[in-house]
């Protein structure tokens, strides 16, 4: 069993930037899959980005170039850099892990972006 544990979250001015971080409980291996979700109210939760076995990434083209994934594997986290962000990157965050045919979510966090 995994528990991931996210943090980070927060309001924030547009332009601005968050990080937000994401522990899993367990060791990660090579083969998982870490990602971020996010859902906004009324929509479909999405991926926003993702990072497999030798740091291979991925983004979904809203937040190219905004947003940055990394992992610290020694610590068992996953990491979002967020930056210049806007108010359609308001939404709730969730950290996933993925594992085979296995699935973990963390519990979400809030970010809104708001003047």
């Amino acid at each position: 069993q995994v528990q991931l544990v996210e943090s980070g979250g927060g309001l924030v001015q547009p332009g601005g930037s968050l990080r937000l971080s994401c522990a899993a409980s367990g060791r990660i291996f090579s083969i998982d899959v870490m990602g971020w979700y996010r859902q906004a109210p009324g929509k479909q939760r999405e991926l926003v980005a993702a990072i497999r076995s030798g740091s291979m990434t991925t983004y979904t083209d809203s937040v190219k170039g905004r947003f940055t994934i990394s992992k610290d594997n020694a610590k068992n986290t996953v990491y979002l850099q967020m930056s210049s962000l806007k108010p359609e990157d308001t939404a709730v965050y969730y950290c996933n892990l993925g594992r085979g045919r296995l699935d973990y979510w963390g519990q979400g966090t809030q970010v809104t972006v708001s003047s």
